[in-house]
């Protein structure tokens, strides 16, 4: 047996190969579900009700895949660079951490100027972040893998030493908190009565310019260029440091203003727990949409259906709502493998 590159893909199977590879997973987790005693169709109907079945339940997944979207922005521009960036969960933090700093009064503007400065700032933040393991790996040959993964807890020793000491709010009667931004810092509802924020929007239009960018620009030729060949572009004469440099700070970018979005539009104050691992989910979620950056909004609002639905799925059956990360796991896995497959040939000698 050998493989052998394909020359060409078609459209279709390009689009068809990871639908499919969502089915095969669906199927496999299926026999779980039966192994532990219920039935799979009135189980993934339960999912699907919980997660779209009402309005109520509609917004809270569209919700749940605002900081999704953009962490998985941030690691599908790094990875089309060969940047490996791991590390969005603490760039996630450094942006909410700037958005606290800067929206807590210290900074009062109006609403239409405070929540454009607060994303910019953070943005900014998380950039400048990621470009310390991007240094170390230029300059030092430094594995920007084992960096990015450290600073992750970096970040989260210095927001716990934060939220329980400088910035812990007197009002939060002992919870390890930090103040709330003022009322001009957060972001308005999109549907009444709900946690549906402008947020949202404003990850379709970073989906949006991040696509544009990457087909239609210099700067996007040459980060899938470095991607693709770095010798063969630093041989061609691009500006393979000043790449990865740009490619460093848009990703940094993009998943500090996950940490912005989610501090401004869902919870109000800075803690611990404001993430609940997004920056690790990112990843999944670039690599479910094969690094396509409209392909990361559906595959954001997957993954989002899974972990909402599975919450409301495990209330009314007995299955452990621990079937979402054996879901998303699988659905990783069958789909890589249907990238690899629409690469590659396999021939039998």
């Amino acid at each position: 047996m050998r493989l052998e590159p394909r020359e060409s893909v078609a459209f279709g199977w390009q689009v068809g190969a990871p639908l499919l590879a969502v089915v095969a997973a669906m199927a496999i987790c299926s026999g779980l579900i039966l192994w532990a005693g219920a039935s799979p169709l009135a189980a993934w109907g339960l999912l699907l009700k919980g997660a779209l079945g009402s309005t109520f339940a509609l917004t809270e997944t569209l919700t749940r895949a605002t900081p999704l979207i953009f962490t998985g922005l941030a690691a599908a521009v790094a990875f089309r660079a060969k940047l490996w960036n791991i590390g969005g969960e603490g760039q996630f933090y450094v942006g909410a951490c700037m958005a606290t700093w800067l929206g807590t009064g210290m900074i009062d503007l109006q609403a239409w100027l405070m929540i454009p400065f607060l994303f910019l700032s953070g943005a900014l933040a998380g950039g400048l972040f990621l470009l310390v393991p991007t240094w170390l790996k230029t300059r030092l040959k430094a594995d920007e893998v084992v960096t990015t993964l450290l600073l992750n807890f970096v970040v989260l020793l210095v927001v716990n030493w934060l939220v329980f000491g400088p910035w812990k709010d007197p009002m939060a009667m002992g919870w390890p908190q930090a103040a709330p931004v003022v009322d001009s810092a957060m972001l308005p509802v999109l549907v009444p009565k709900s946690s549906l924020h402008l947020g949202f929007i404003l990850a379709l239009a970073c989906a949006l310019a991040v696509w544009w960018m990457m087909r239609f620009t210099v700067w996007g030729f040459e980060i899938r260029a470095v991607g693709a060949s770095l010798k063969a572009s630093t041989f061609a004469g691009m500006p393979v440091g000043a790449t990865i440099v740009r490619t460093a700070l848009i990703s940094g970018g993009l998943a500090a203003m996950a940490g912005v979005s989610e501090l401004c539009g869902v919870k109000g104050y800075l803690t611990l727990d404001l993430s609940p691992g997004f920056g690790y989910s990112g990843i999944v979620v670039a690599m479910l949409a094969a690094l396509h950056p409209l392909g990361v909004v559906l595959s954001a609002i997957f993954i989002a259906i899974i972990y909402i639905g599975a919450d409301s799925m495990s209330r009314a059956i007995t299955i452990s709502n621990y079937i979402a990360d054996v879901t998303t796991a699988v659905s990783l896995l069958t789909v890589l493998l249907a990238m690899f497959l629409t690469r590659y040939r396999i021939r039998w000698k």
